[in-house]
Protein backbone atom coordinates (compact mmCIF):
# COMPACT_ATOMS: atom_id res chain seq x y z
CA UNK A 1 0.00 0.00 0.00
CA UNK A 2 1.34 3.42 -1.00
CA UNK A 3 -0.05 6.52 0.71
CA UNK A 4 0.47 10.27 0.98
CA UNK A 5 0.15 12.16 4.26
CA UNK A 6 -1.08 15.72 3.75
CA UNK A 7 -1.31 18.39 6.40
CA UNK A 8 0.19 21.70 7.51
CA UNK A 9 3.42 22.00 9.50
CA UNK A 10 3.00 20.49 12.94
CA UNK A 11 -0.06 18.41 12.08
CA UNK A 12 1.78 15.26 13.16
CA UNK A 13 2.57 13.68 9.80
CA UNK A 14 5.99 12.50 10.91
CA UNK A 15 4.66 10.97 14.12
CA UNK A 16 1.95 9.04 12.30
CA UNK A 17 4.37 7.97 9.59
CA UNK A 18 6.65 6.41 12.22
CA UNK A 19 3.70 4.49 13.68
CA UNK A 20 2.83 3.15 10.23
CA UNK A 21 6.45 2.12 9.72
CA UNK A 22 6.44 0.22 13.01
CA UNK A 23 3.01 -1.36 12.66
CA UNK A 24 2.76 -2.05 8.92
CA UNK A 25 6.40 -2.40 7.86
CA UNK A 26 6.00 0.56 5.51
CA UNK A 27 8.88 2.75 4.35
CA UNK A 28 8.70 6.48 5.08
CA UNK A 29 9.94 8.59 2.20
CA UNK A 30 10.67 11.98 3.73
CA UNK A 31 11.99 14.49 1.21
CA UNK A 32 14.32 16.08 3.74
CA UNK A 33 15.73 12.74 4.88
CA UNK A 34 16.26 11.59 1.29
CA UNK A 35 18.10 14.77 0.37
CA UNK A 36 20.38 14.59 3.41
CA UNK A 37 21.15 10.93 2.73
CA UNK A 38 21.75 11.53 -0.97
CA UNK A 39 24.11 14.41 -0.30
CA UNK A 40 26.57 12.14 1.49
CA UNK A 41 25.96 8.97 -0.56
CA UNK A 42 28.60 9.54 -3.24
CA UNK A 43 26.20 8.39 -5.99
CA UNK A 44 25.72 10.37 -9.19
CA UNK A 45 22.35 11.59 -7.94
CA UNK A 46 23.92 12.41 -4.59
CA UNK A 47 26.58 14.52 -6.31
CA UNK A 48 23.83 16.46 -8.11
CA UNK A 49 22.04 17.06 -4.83
CA UNK A 50 25.24 18.19 -3.09
CA UNK A 51 26.11 20.59 -5.92
CA UNK A 52 22.67 22.19 -5.86
CA UNK A 53 22.56 22.50 -2.07
CA UNK A 54 26.12 23.81 -1.86
CA UNK A 55 25.12 26.60 -4.26
CA UNK A 56 22.21 27.41 -1.98
CA UNK A 57 19.71 26.66 -4.75
CA UNK A 58 16.42 24.81 -4.37
CA UNK A 59 16.50 21.16 -5.38
CA UNK A 60 14.42 20.68 -8.52
CA UNK A 61 11.35 18.48 -8.76
CA UNK A 62 13.25 16.35 -11.27
CA UNK A 63 15.93 15.53 -8.70
CA UNK A 64 13.39 14.71 -5.99
CA UNK A 65 11.49 12.43 -8.36
CA UNK A 66 14.81 10.80 -9.23
CA UNK A 67 15.47 10.11 -5.55
CA UNK A 68 12.00 8.63 -5.14
CA UNK A 69 12.57 6.44 -8.18
CA UNK A 70 15.80 5.13 -6.61
CA UNK A 71 13.92 4.28 -3.43
CA UNK A 72 11.17 2.45 -5.31
CA UNK A 73 13.74 0.55 -7.35
CA UNK A 74 15.49 -0.56 -4.16
CA UNK A 75 12.38 -2.66 -3.47
CA UNK A 76 12.64 -2.27 0.30
CA UNK A 77 9.04 -1.25 0.82
CA UNK A 78 7.53 -4.61 1.66
CA UNK A 79 4.57 -2.93 3.36
CA UNK A 80 4.41 -0.04 0.91
CA UNK A 81 5.57 3.57 0.98
CA UNK A 82 4.53 6.69 2.87
CA UNK A 83 5.18 9.94 1.00
CA UNK A 84 5.82 12.55 3.70
CA UNK A 85 6.50 16.12 2.58
CA UNK A 86 6.03 15.30 -1.10
CA UNK A 87 4.18 16.25 -3.21
CA UNK A 88 3.79 19.87 -2.20
CA UNK A 89 2.46 21.27 -5.49
CA UNK A 90 0.15 20.19 -8.29
CA UNK A 91 3.12 19.83 -10.64
CA UNK A 92 4.81 17.49 -8.16
CA UNK A 93 1.59 15.51 -7.75
CA UNK A 94 1.40 15.00 -11.52
CA UNK A 95 5.06 13.97 -11.63
CA UNK A 96 4.62 11.50 -8.78
CA UNK A 97 1.55 10.02 -10.45
CA UNK A 98 3.47 9.48 -13.69
CA UNK A 99 6.37 7.90 -11.82
CA UNK A 100 4.13 5.45 -9.97
CA UNK A 101 2.46 4.40 -13.22
CA UNK A 102 5.86 4.00 -14.84
CA UNK A 103 7.04 1.84 -11.93
CA UNK A 104 3.90 -0.30 -11.97
CA UNK A 105 2.87 1.06 -8.56
CA UNK A 106 -0.45 2.46 -7.30
CA UNK A 107 -1.35 5.34 -5.03
CA UNK A 108 -3.82 3.73 -2.66
CA UNK A 109 -4.84 6.58 -0.37
CA UNK A 110 -4.18 10.22 0.49
CA UNK A 111 -4.73 11.05 4.16
CA UNK A 112 -5.49 14.68 4.93
CA UNK A 113 -4.77 15.56 8.56
CA UNK A 114 -7.21 18.39 9.25
CA UNK A 115 -6.37 20.97 11.91
CA UNK A 116 -7.65 24.22 13.39
CA UNK A 117 -4.95 26.86 12.96
CA UNK A 118 -5.27 28.46 16.39
CA UNK A 119 -5.24 25.10 18.16
CA UNK A 120 -2.28 23.99 16.05
CA UNK A 121 -0.27 27.09 16.93
CA UNK A 122 -0.98 26.52 20.63
CA UNK A 123 0.14 22.91 20.34
CA UNK A 124 3.29 23.52 18.33
CA UNK A 125 4.61 26.39 20.45
CA UNK A 126 4.57 23.89 23.33
CA UNK A 127 6.48 21.24 21.36
CA UNK A 128 9.89 19.76 22.17
CA UNK A 129 11.79 16.82 20.73
CA UNK A 130 14.52 14.48 21.86
CA UNK A 131 17.64 15.55 20.01
CA UNK A 132 18.93 11.96 19.94
CA UNK A 133 15.97 9.83 18.81
CA UNK A 134 13.39 12.37 17.62
CA UNK A 135 10.68 11.43 20.15
CA UNK A 136 8.14 14.28 20.33
CA UNK A 137 6.96 15.86 23.58
CA UNK A 138 4.44 18.61 24.31
CA UNK A 139 3.99 20.76 27.40
CA UNK A 140 0.20 20.36 27.10
CA UNK A 141 -0.34 16.75 26.10
CA UNK A 142 2.92 14.83 26.65
CA UNK A 143 5.28 16.74 28.94
CA UNK A 144 8.98 16.00 29.21
CA UNK A 145 9.32 13.46 32.07
CA UNK A 146 10.07 14.82 35.52
CA UNK A 147 13.44 13.03 35.52
CA UNK A 148 14.35 14.87 32.28
CA UNK A 149 15.01 11.60 30.46
CA UNK A 150 13.49 10.59 27.13
CA UNK A 151 11.06 7.69 27.56
CA UNK A 152 12.29 6.20 24.29
CA UNK A 153 16.08 6.38 24.55
CA UNK A 154 16.92 7.82 27.97
CA UNK A 155 18.62 10.92 26.59
CA UNK A 156 18.35 14.32 28.28
CA UNK A 157 19.01 16.18 25.04
CA UNK A 158 15.65 17.95 24.60
CA UNK A 159 15.34 20.62 21.93
CA UNK A 160 12.84 23.21 20.74
CA UNK A 161 12.85 24.53 17.19
CA UNK A 162 13.68 28.21 16.91
CA UNK A 163 10.83 28.65 14.42
CA UNK A 164 8.23 27.02 16.69
CA UNK A 165 6.86 30.44 17.61
CA UNK A 166 3.55 32.00 16.61
CA UNK A 167 4.84 34.43 13.98
CA UNK A 168 6.93 31.79 12.20
CA UNK A 169 4.12 29.24 12.37
CA UNK A 170 1.58 31.64 10.89
CA UNK A 171 3.98 32.32 8.03
CA UNK A 172 4.54 28.59 7.45
CA UNK A 173 0.79 27.92 7.55
CA UNK A 174 0.15 30.64 4.97
CA UNK A 175 2.78 29.13 2.68
CA UNK A 176 1.18 25.70 3.09
CA UNK A 177 -2.30 26.92 2.23
CA UNK A 178 -1.08 28.84 -0.81
CA UNK A 179 1.14 26.08 -2.19
CA UNK A 180 -0.05 22.71 -0.95
CA UNK A 181 -3.73 22.94 -0.07
CA UNK A 182 -4.77 22.75 -3.76
CA UNK A 183 -3.67 19.10 -3.54
CA UNK A 184 -6.69 18.43 -1.31
CA UNK A 185 -9.06 19.25 -4.16
CA UNK A 186 -6.83 17.46 -6.65
CA UNK A 187 -6.88 14.16 -4.79
CA UNK A 188 -10.55 14.55 -3.78
CA UNK A 189 -11.46 14.77 -7.44
CA UNK A 190 -9.49 11.59 -8.09
CA UNK A 191 -11.36 9.79 -5.29
CA UNK A 192 -8.15 9.18 -3.32
CA UNK A 193 -8.68 11.58 -0.40
CA UNK A 194 -9.72 10.66 3.13
CA UNK A 195 -9.66 13.11 6.04
CA UNK A 196 -8.92 12.62 9.73
CA UNK A 197 -8.88 14.97 12.72
CA UNK A 198 -5.21 15.80 13.09
CA UNK A 199 -5.72 17.45 16.49
CA UNK A 200 -7.09 14.35 18.21
CA UNK A 201 -4.81 12.38 20.51
CA UNK A 202 -1.91 10.57 18.87
CA UNK A 203 -3.58 7.19 19.31
CA UNK A 204 -6.97 8.42 18.08
CA UNK A 205 -5.37 9.86 14.95
CA UNK A 206 -3.59 6.53 14.38
CA UNK A 207 -6.88 4.67 14.76
CA UNK A 208 -8.58 7.02 12.27
CA UNK A 209 -5.80 6.47 9.76
CA UNK A 210 -6.07 2.70 10.19
CA UNK A 211 -9.80 2.92 9.52
CA UNK A 212 -9.17 5.03 6.43
CA UNK A 213 -6.70 2.46 5.11
CA UNK A 214 -8.90 -0.57 5.86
Amino acid sequence: MNIILLGPPGAGKGTQARKLVDERNMVQLSTGDMLRAARTSGTEMGKKVAAVMDRGDLVTDEIVIGLIREQLESDQGGGGYIFDGFPRTLAQADALGRLLVDMGENLDCVIEMQVDDDALVARITARATCGDCGEVYNDLTKPIPADQKCTNCGSSNFQRRADDNEDSLRTRLLAYYKQTSPLIGYYYAKGDLKSVNGLASMDDVADSISEALA
